[in-house]
């Protein structure tokens, strides 16, 4: 396997300076064909916690200590955020911030747009905060955060009193102070811990009781992180934040990303040898569905003794290769893995038999269409594979062979096809390699250490 830069920038941007050291110089990946893969890989740290991490204990009451922080643009454009809001961030050392809460009643207002770049995070939680707190500010994102849908998450909180501006339902986003918010019972339309994060902390500066209602269950971060009052009421979960409910400060170390490993899940189940370790990788049950599902589908992955680093669990897994068959997912599961979708077609295409997704429509509203982004880079490498409008088919064991493929700016659209590219004849190049450091700085420079060649 081999990995050729094809051009170079330079990062830019005053507000992210601590990310330039890790932006990668590479425009287009050359990748070539893999025998195997074999070593450790150290998975960045959970980009949802280490959101959360930062915005929770910007509204703490104190002193916050996180280490295990991602170097990933998108922590970072939440950092950039913070400060705006008057909040002091240091970070003593690569990995290790300190963040001063101010309480809910300490924000200030920002001087200038909150930048939220690419990070839909970042836009949809802060947004939750900044009506709550009742600030003015906009909030503004690159050009792929700005068609992504924001009505879902402007619709509740006007709900609550908030006033909301949108460009045609997307960023940039105009709130303006409002009187103190109202509590709303709030049943979610779609599956979204977004949303849900986002009614839910603008519940925290409510005086009265906000309640979101969840019949198929979405990554529950915030009300772990924060220790909100869940109850299970038949199918439906409700969850629930007033003013009232303490916001804690932290000492909390990072668990490592699940969505991250998911990559190399595959990678490891479909070359032809090798084993990887993945050690300390978040397990939270409601974002790490993938391991079920590809063990479903014949996947040799084990799973160490899980413990926990502050609410959330961990366990090391290892992964080696497998014949794997070909699956059919819809419904409930869909939420839980919606990010590894695009991957995981990558594992149906090597699989032998059929794999139809259905139900994942959410993944037209991402960095890009992920849908047809998937389907038009598999297609191109050789791959059966037909779009769906909620999902994809995928005809599997069709060998694949190495043609250009484009991310379409969209992180975990390059991460798959970097993957693809492994089990690819001949070499696949990935334009526009370098949006994976939106969530993995290093990802490529990983899979070149780990790489058997023939």
């Amino acid at each position: 396997m081999q990995w050729v830069p094809q051009s170079g920038r330079e990062a830019h941007g005053s507000e992210h300076s601590a990310i330039l050291a890790v932006l990668s110089v590479l425009m287009d990946q050359k990748v070539t064909f893999a025998q195997g893969l074999s070593g450790t890989v150290l998975l960045p740290a959970d980009k949802s916690v280490a959101h959360r991490s930062a915005l929770f204990a910007a509204i703490a009451d104190g002193t916050s200590r996180i280490t295990n922080f991602p170097l990933a643009a998108d922590p970072r454009s939440t950092l950039s955020c913070i400060r705006q809001l008057g909040i002091h961030v240091t970070e003593n050392r690569p990995g290790e911030i300190v963040i001063e809460g101010q309480g809910r009643e300490g924000l200030s207002t920002p001087e200038h747009p909150l930048d939220c770049r690419n990070s839909g995070t970042t836009m949809r939680l802060l947004s939750g905060i900044v009506a709550g707190a009742g600030l003015r500010a906009s909030l503004i994102g690159d050009a792929s955060l700005s068609v992504r849908p924001m009505q879902r998450i402007a619709n509740p909180l006007r709900q609550m009193g908030a006033s909301i501006a949108l460009s045609d339902d997307h960023a940039p986003i105009h709130i303006r102070p409002q009187n103190p918010l109202s509590a709303i019972t709030y049943p979610l339309p779609i599956p979204s811990a977004q949303v849900k994060s986002c009614v839910l902390l603008a519940g925290l500066f409510a005086q009265h009781t906000t309640e979101v209602i969840e019949t198929v269950q979405s990554r529950d971060h915030t009300e772990r992180m924060l220790g909100l009052k869940v109850k299970q009421q038949g199918a439906a979960r409700h969850i629930y934040a007033c003013a009232s409910d303490p916001v804690p400060c932290q000492t909390l170390s990072l668990p490592r990303d699940f969505s991250a490993a998911a990559f190399f899940l595959v990678a490891g189940s479909v070359v032809s040898e090798g084993v990887l370790y993945l050690p300390s990788v978040g397990i939270n049950p409601t974002r790490s569905a993938l391991v079920d599902v590809l063990r479903g589908m014949g996947a040799n992955i084990s799973v160490g003794p899980m413990h926990q680093t502050g609410p959330e669990p961990i366990a090391d897994l290892t992964v080696r290769p497998a014949e794997l068959q070909g699956i059919t997912l819809s419904g409930a599961l869909i939420p839980s893995l919606i990010d590894e979708l695009p991957v995981l077609a990558v594992a149906a295409a090597c699989a032998r038999g059929r794999t139809t997704v259905t139900g994942a429509a959410e993944l037209r509203h991402k960095e890009c269409d992920r849908i047809r982004a998937t389907v038009t880079n598999l297609r191109t490498l050789g791959a059966d594979v037909h779009e769906l409008e909620d999902g994809f088919v995928v005809e599997g064991g069709m060998p694949l062979q190495g043609a250009p493929t484009d991310s379409l700016g969209d992180h975990r659209i390059a991460m798959a096809m970097g993957i693809a590219a492994l089990v690819a004849r001949g070499t696949t190049t990935v334009r526009h390699a370098e949006v994976a450091d939106v969530s993995f700085p290093g990802f490529w420079d990983a899979l070149r250490r780990i790489a058997i060649r023939a």
